[in-house]
This record gives structure tokens, sequence and C-alpha cells, in this order.
């Protein structure tokens, strides 16, 4: 390997970790607000590119039937609930929540010829699909249990991703789809080429991470989304909803998958199941940070992706091995930590 081999393994290695990191970003805002490990959070990404795929091809993209289903048992669960709780009045904004704002880009989806719109519309439409999914899933699948152990949580989160790779083979079938790009050429610095692809994925990624940070720093909403994840109890008891909050985290997180399925389309062929493998990567970066640290996950998802690619240069074969290698000191740094608490907490009593 010589030192340009080696640049340009670092370019390809930044630019996918550039990915992992909003993945990694997403997981650990959902974990933090909710407790949910969400290790099957790349199947949203499968399904915005799957979406934006069919969008493209002229057909109706399927991701408008997981909605419907969504939507159908979100609306029944709520309406036996408010029913259970002799509030039936309030089923209007149900209604509105999971059934009016779900439904409306499916509706547009539907009419509009989107093979006649331009690029700008079809990535505007895909977002409006995805978007809908992450508080669909949270109130059908994680809502009804936000109180269970970290733990089953972690296991129904893993158990969601095979009637989502199920739904998505059934709804796009079993061929592999790319998007069509979204910007073409390079940026030249000397003798160093950078694709304006790569360029998009690395502002994207630091106009996201401002954007969180000025979410979570400098307003009310994002405020009360940090005192959920600090203390649930607590923040219930001064007014803050907390299932609000959790929909509000898996909003966010669908965004983000949403904007990375958009991004890495033309670059890499999806399958049904491709997400899985892709959330993992980005769950194992999220983990660097112990899942709480925003900038850890961010160094750990640059990490991952540059592990991936050097790993790719050496062997293929190997290449996800390595990455998931690195959960093994992960694990082992973690453990002796807790170890240590414990002593400590023993000596002290």
């Amino acid at each position: 390997m010589n030192f340009d081999i080696a640049l340009l393994l670092l370019r390809e290695g930044v630019a996918g970790g550039a990915i992992y990191a909003l993945l990694s970003l997403g997981t650990v805002l959902v974990f933090k607000i909710t407790r949910i490990a969400f290790v099957s959070y790349g199947d949203l990404i499968a399904y915005s590119v799957l979406t934006l795929a069919s969008i493209q091809a002229n057909t109706l993209p399927g991701t408008v039937w997981l909605i419907l289903i969504l939507a159908g048992l979100a609306l029944f669960m709520e309406a036996f609930e408010l029913y259970r709780r002799k509030r039936l009045a309030m089923l209007w904004r149900s209604i509105f929540a999971y059934g009016v704002l779900p439904c409306a880009p499916v509706a547009v989806a539907a009419v509009l010829p989107t093979y006649e719109l331009p690029m700008a519309f079809q990535i505007a439409l895909t977002f409006a699909l995805i978007l809908p999914l992450g508080p669909l899933m949270y109130r059908v699948v994680f809502q009804p249990m936000r109180t269970a152990s970290v733990l089953t949580l972690l296991m129904t989160a893993a158990v969601v991703h095979f009637p989502m790779a199920g739904l998505a083979l059934l709804f796009f079938g079993a061929e592999g789809y790319r998007t069509t790009e979204y910007i073409s050429g390079s940026l030249n610095i000397g003798s160093f080429e950078i694709p304006a692809a790569n360029v998009v994925v690395l502002i994207a990624l630091a106009v996201i991470a401002v954007g969180l940070y000025v979410l979570f720093e400098r307003t009310l909403w994002g405020k009360g989304l940090r005192a959920t994840a600090v203390n649930g109890v607590g923040a219930r008891l001064v007014g803050i909803r907390v299932a609000s909050a959790g929909n509000s985290a898996f909003l966010i997180a669908a965004a983000l998958a949403a904007i990375s399925g958009i991004l890495i389309g033309p670059s890499l062929t999806v399958y049904s199941d491709t997400g899985f493998l892709i959330g993992l990567k980005g769950f194992v970066g999220a983990a660097i940070g112990g899942i709480a640290s925003y900038p850890l996950a961010l160094f750990g998802s640059l990490l991952v992706g540059i592990i991936e690619s050097f790993g790719s240069f050496y062997s293929s074969a190997l290449k996800d091995v390595a990455v998931f290698a690195l959960l093994i000191p992960i694990v082992l740094l973690r453990g002796l930590s807790v170890h240590s608490e414990v002593e400590e907490e023993e000596e002290e009593s």
C-alpha cells in the first residue's frame, strides 16, 4: 500500500463513517430518551433507499402500504386505550396524529406522477414517507412496553428487523436497488480528488450535528427531551409527556435515517435485508461512546468507517469481522469499569 492508496481508503472511510455517524447520533438519541437500543435502526435506511428507487422507477413505493398498516394498528391501539380510560372524546387528536399526518404523503405518492417531477421533489417525497415510520413504530411496538427492562427492549428492537425485512421483501421484491445520483463531479484539492457526493455527506453530517446541538441546548422542546432522558418520573411530574418525548425521539431518528438513505442510495446497492448490517455498524459506533456521548459516537462511527475501508483493501471477506471485533474491547472495558465501580461502592459501605 502506498500513500496515494492510503489517502483514497481514508477518503472512502471518512465518507462511510459519516453515514454511520448519522445512524449513531440517532441511536444515542433514541437510547438516552427511551432506553431503547434500536439495533434495527438500519431498516429505515433500507426503506429510504428502496422508496426513492421506486419513485424514480415510476412505481408506487411499497412504503405506503407499511405506513397504512402501522397507522391502522396505531389508531386501533389509541382507540382501545381511550375507550378503556373513558376518554373517547379525545380520539380526534389520535386520528389527526396517527391517521391524517402519516397518510398525507401516501396520498401525494398515489396521486402525483412522481416520475415527471424533479429529483428535489422525489427526495422530498421520500423524506415525507419515511418520517412517519418512526413515531408509528414507537406507538405500535415500543410505547406499550416503555416500562420494560433495557434487555427486553433490546430484544424487541432486534426482533423488529424480521417483520420489517420481510415486508420490504414483499413490497419491493428480492432485487437490489440503487438510486440516481443527486450530484456529480468532484472537488480537487491539489492532486487529491474528492467526489462531490462525499462532500455533501460531510456537510450534511456537520449541519445535522450543529442542528442537534442547537435543539437540545437552545430550545425549550429540546430541553424537555433532555429532562425526559435524565429523569422520566421527574419530567412527568413537571408536566412533560414522556410518551410524546418517545415519539419525538423516533421522529428525529426517522429523519436521520431518511437523509442517510438518500445520501448512500447512489453508491450502495440495497436489498430488503441490507439495513440490519448497516444499522449494526452504526450501533458499534454509538457503542464506542457507551451509547451516551454524541461526540464519542461521531468519533466511533468515523473509526468504524475507516477500519471498514482499510479492511476491505486487505480482505473484503473480513471487513465486517474487523468492524464488529471493535465490540470486544468495548465490552471488556465497560465490564472492568462497572466492576471497579462496584468494588468502590462495597469499600465505602
